[in-house]
């Protein structure tokens, strides 16, 4: 190979323009014999070679440029490299076994990402002389790493370069763009001119000379903070960063650049009392489901595997679901990043279809799974189960295999990731016994550990041990007390005085409200879900009421307080 030179064959260029029959075998045909006159000198490339096969065979001819290449090959006239996906060398080249024995297939796997900074750092001064700007050694660590970590639809290093390219253009735009103390002045230039035009009108002219002194004024200082600005410019040159491919991933993923760029081990220390900001009086569960969560981020869990898997018991309104948004909110910073199936809808066999989609020739082939296609949309999420146990026994078929290899294959043969979800299961199962503990006295009451031990007992009857072998943490909701209930009620009248003070009006609510409030909302059957019904109708009614009859001003605090067994609304 030493001292030979490499040509690339541009099979577009090859068949544009030819109108008449035998005008593309022509040209073909010289462009092999001028290769073979240099053989000694060239190797010739061609990318997307797959194309060679149907190139040329229209109307009655079956010559295709495949054809007239096959001579050749076979004699060692021509030193041919080509490049094409294994799915189209397999739909085209293996077909024709003729043209696929004149070939030697070498597959050309994913670089590491250690691989993958090598390549970048080769790159790198190109991209530096196109941009105008200097490309730091850490945010090449930082575009591998993060591309391989959350973005999993495409491979390296073709994404890594792209997060590098991507970030460059930002930071060479972001440098170009005025300051905001210059862009302020222009603004203010602008409509001092239109203010002159005005006093002209009216013929004011010593107001006239006080405008234009000004915007003379205001002129003369834009220009010297341009030039100021053009100076420091022209002496720093602008470089990109962690920080700056942390925000082109942000952008591409939805993930929020703090997430990335924030020591995660300190967000992880601190995710107990994150999510114990959102979620009452689940203290163990917490615990348990942080636990999992640091293990797997930790790098002692299986890459390949979901982030975690949970399987949530407990009774109705105790924050199981709750639970799972936060946990969306503090790992992908949005509680919206939670695909949520609710399990009833798959009670029967020929529903577990539309988990995956449906195979070829069925009715909705072409519209995907609802869990596939939502991963594939937002490979960063939580993945909410609801109620599983009223799941069709094929389900757990499919969940097994995500559970443990984290892939699917859909209906269409694409291969769905889940190594960047956390799965949530949610039952009821177990709930007659936690009940009847938290009915006892509670020095009585049996330990978390113990209540655990008896519930997974009870699981055992209504999943298959496959099943419950493959969840990371089986996690115990308990029932609320009223103390926890009257911690909950805060928490959402603080939602209602936000939504209030969107409006512009304030909130204070007395404590004889708030006791209220849980007095008439607490059940330990129902738990917290009754709370909302309960603030609905008996104070955000009476709210909207008051806003509606008497029209308060904007800035105005609507106080809520009980007396003499009502809930009364009064305006400060």
């Amino acid at each position: 190979l030493f001292g030979k030179r490499v040509v690339e064959l541009d099979l577009a260029a090859i068949l544009s323009g030819t109108r008449f029959r035998g005008d593309m075998e022509e040209r073909l045909k010289m462009i092999i014999d001028e290769i073979k006159d240099n053989r000694d000198k060239l190797i010739t490339f061609i990318d997307e070679i797959h194309l060679l096969v149907g190139i040329g065979s229209g109307g009655e001819s079956s010559m295709d440029a495949a054809n007239i290449f096959k001579p050749s090959l076979a004699r060692g006239e021509l030193h041919v490299m080509g490049a094409t996906t294994l799915k189209e060398y397999k739909k085209y080249i293996e077909k024709d076994q003729a043209l696929e024995r004149r070939f030697q297939p070498i597959t050309v796997p994913e670089p590491t990402v250690e691989q993958t900074i090598e390549i970048l750092r080769g790159l790198r001064d190109r991209y530096e002389s196109h941009h105008r700007i200097k490309i730091l050694d850490e945010s090449l660590i930082a575009a591998a790493e993060l591309s391989n970590r959350y973005i999993t639809s495409r491979f390296l290093p073709d994404k890594a370069i792209d997060l590098m390219d991507q970030a460059a253009a930002r930071v060479r735009i972001q440098s170009t763009v005025e300051p905001d103390e210059v862009r302020g002045m222009d603004e203010k230039i602008h409509s001092l001119k239109k203010e002159l035009e005005a006093v002209q009108r009216s013929k004011k002219t010593k107001e006239a000379e006080a405008v234009k002194k000004e915007i003379f004024d205001l002129e003369k200082k834009r220009e010297n903070s341009f030039d100021k600005w053009q100076e420091q410019k022209a002496r720093t040159i602008p470089e990109v960063n962690t920080k700056s491919i942390a925000e082109v991933v942000s952008k591409l993923t939805g993930i929020p650049v703090s997430d990335l760029t924030e020591e995660e081990r300190d967000k992880l220390l601190n995710l107990e009392k994150k999510l114990s900001a959102r979620v009452i009086g689940q203290s163990e569960a917490i615990e348990a489901v942080s636990q999992a969560v640091r293990r797997s981020r930790a790098g002692l869990g299986d890459p390949s595997r979901p982030i975690s898997s949970f399987l949530f018991l407990g009774p109705t309104g105790v924050g199981k679901t709750e639970l799972s948004r936060s946990l969306a909110f503090v790992l992908f910073g949005d509680q919206e990043a939670m695909v949520r199936l609710d399990m009833s809808e798959y009670m029967e066999r020929h529903n577990v279809a539309r988990l995956i989609g449906a195979p070829p020739g069925y009715v909705g082939y072409e519209e995907g799974g609802q869990l596939t296609e939502a991963v594939r949309r937002r490979p960063h999420s939580i993945i909410l189960l609801d109620e599983i146990e009223k799941a069709h026994p094929d389900v757990f078929n499919i969940l097994l295999q995500v559970l443990e290899d984290g892939r699917l294959t859909d209906g269409q043969g694409r291969l769905v990731d889940f190594s960047n979800t956390v799965i949530i299961a949610t039952s009821n199962i177990g709930f007659e016994l936690i009940q009847h503990e938290f009915d006892k006295e509670e020095k009585k009451r049996m330990a978390y550990e113990e209540l655990r031990t008896k519930i997974k007992e009870e699981l055992k009857h209504h999943f298959r041990p496959e099943f419950l072998n493959r969840i990371d943490e089986i996690i115990v909701f308990r029932s609320l007390s009223k103390e926890q209930i009257g911690q909950i009620v805060k928490l959402q009248l603080a939602v209602l005085k936000s939504k209030l003070n969107h409006a512009g009006f304030g909130l204070e609510v007395s404590q004889s409200a708030v006791d209220a409030v849980v007095e008439k909302g607490y059940d330990p059957h129902f738990g917290a879900r009754e709370l909302r019904r309960i603030i609905q109708r008996e104070v955000e009614n009476r709210i909207s009421d008051m806003i509606l009859k008497d029209r308060p001003k904007r800035g105005m605090v609507i106080n809520v307080d009980f007396k003499n067994k009502e809930f009364v609304l009064s305006l400060k």
